[in-house]
């Protein structure tokens, strides 16, 4: 699973979309984040047949809506939308407790079938997570919720690092409200980086794969640029201390 992806949550189906999927795999970009409710499954399909790589070297992610009644039929629509044989990756959007247990059960049946290589959850928080294992066959291969400086959810991150699961942070960015941020800024200044390079490199040294949403092609190539330099321990201190949440689990979207 590539630790850095494009997210096209809020993105208008169509031209939108597919632009924005098309720039980012021209930079590089080999991990593509959608779901049923964002409604743009299609242009983001579109897309990756227009680019022209080969199937296994993009890493696709989408969504079920816990609402529906059945999975594999949710799935088999998803995946009808995006032109795919399967997607790599499968998750509950979120959790619905007395539906959350049968849905994950569905996931299971359907990566047997080969239709998602692997299966998960997004806005889980520990509670959540044991509860669902409770009557699993397997845990989660993902857990896909907000993260940030300012939602540094240590304990939910402390406890997926520790059963193996994959910490995904979606809203890396804290949806642009975090650029401004003196500390972070000041950070940027020193390194000679962007406000938003700081942020996404911060969640990478946190182990956590990060999905930045962006339609502009310059923001697109800026935020991989990730992996030519480190934050010291010190400014990872710096930005650990910009936590608002003191270790909530709580997450939308």
């Amino acid at each position: 699973m590539p630790v850095l992806g494009l997210g096209v949550w809020q993105m208008a189906a169509g031209g939108e979309t597919e632009q924005a999927v098309e720039w980012a795999l021209e930079a590089g970009y080999r991990h593509i984040d959608t779901a049923s409710m964002y409604r743009n499954e299609q242009s983001v399909g579109a897309a990756l047949r227009r680019s022209g790589l080969p199937r296994e070297q993009v890493f696709v992610t989408t969504k079920l809506m816990p609402a529906r009644t059945s999975a594999a039929r949710e799935l088999e629509k998803s995946l009808e939308r995006l032109s795919l044989d399967y997607v790599d990756l499968y998750l509950i959007h979120w959790p619905l407790p007395l539906l959350s247990a049968r849905l994950w059960r569905e996931l299971e049946s359907l990566q047997k079938r080969g239709l998602a290589r692997e299966i998960g959850v997004s806005n889980f928080g520990r509670d959540r997570l044991e509860t669902l294992m409770q009557g699993a066959s397997r845990m989660p291969a993902v857990d896909q919720v907000q993260f940030s400086p300012f939602r540094y959810r240590r304990r939910l991150l402390d406890y997926c690092l520790e059963q193996g699961i994959v910490f995904e942070a979606y809203s890396p960015l804290e949806r642009g409200q975090g650029l401004q941020d003196p500390a972070i800024t000041a950070v940027a200044e020193r390194l000679g980086r962007t406000p938003a390079q700081v942020m996404l490199r911060w969640a990478i040294q946190h182990q956590a794969v990060v999905i930045p949403k962006s339609s502009r092609r310059e923001r697109i190539r800026s935020n991989a640029e990730l992996f030519d330099f480190e934050l010291a321990d010190s400014d990872m201190r710096i930005l650990d201390a910009l936590d608002r949440t003191n270790g909530s689990a709580r997450a939308r979207g």
